[in-house]
């Protein structure tokens, strides 16, 4: 099984117990959020902004405690000058914490997780270490980490809009050239500008 496929068969691994583990002592704790968001990224590395949609389903372990797990698609090429990748998905699954004060719910977020880059073809030239453009056109699977925060709104019965925003750590691959003059001879992270609206029903 290569890398990818671990981190795919993980990140589905998680979304299943985190459906059906819940289901199972549904009787005692009904605390269960679902819901549908838009997410706009906007990356530090390639200056350029992603939109996606995607859906995602939080656990109350607790009552400021909930495990959050979601997944994004950004169908749109990327990035803005000369497009490299064709789609992206993104899992995030970790945690979120904070307290119920009437009708809001403020949180902090850690998520780690992965976002998967589709490549598209490019004409890379031929120079080391390669343009990071050029990495990523052949399709990647890169380490991301989630952090930041966000409140949920609840507007009365079920129904609560949610609101994130947060850095989100890319790993990039290296030895790489990132453009600007600048060179990265092992991996790195990269920080972008994370922000989501969504709204779903609690139950």
């Amino acid at each position: 099984m290569t890398g990818n496929d671990r981190t795919f068969s993980s990140f589905a691994c998680f979304v299943v117990a985190l459906v059906f583990v819940p289901l199972i002592g549904r009787a005692a704790a009904q605390h269960f959020d679902a819901g549908a968001q838009v997410t706009f990224a906007h990356s530090g590395e390639f200056d350029s902004t992603d939109t996606g949609i995607g859906a995602r389903l939080s656990w109350r372990l607790a009552e400021m405690v909930a495990a959050d797990a979601e997944i994004d698609v950004f169908p749109e090429s990327f990035a803005n000058r000369t497009p490299f990748s064709r789609r992206r998905v993104e899992g995030l699954f970790g945690v979120i914490a904070g307290p119920r004060l009437g009708s809001l719910r403020p949180f902090a977020k850690v998520r780690p997780g992965f976002a998967r880059f589709r490549g598209a073809p490019v004409v890379c030239i031929q120079i080391f270490p390669p343009p990071l453009s050029c990495l990523l056109a052949a399709g990647r699977t890169l380490f991301a980490l989630d952090i930041g925060g966000g409140v949920d709104v609840s507007t009365g019965g079920p129904f609560v809009v949610r609101f994130d925003a947060g850095d989100r750590l890319l790993k990039f691959p290296g030895p790489s050239f990132r453009g600007g003059g600048r060179t990265a001879q092992d991996s790195f992270f990269g920080h972008d500008l994370r922000v989501s609206v969504g709204a779903g029903v609690t139950f």
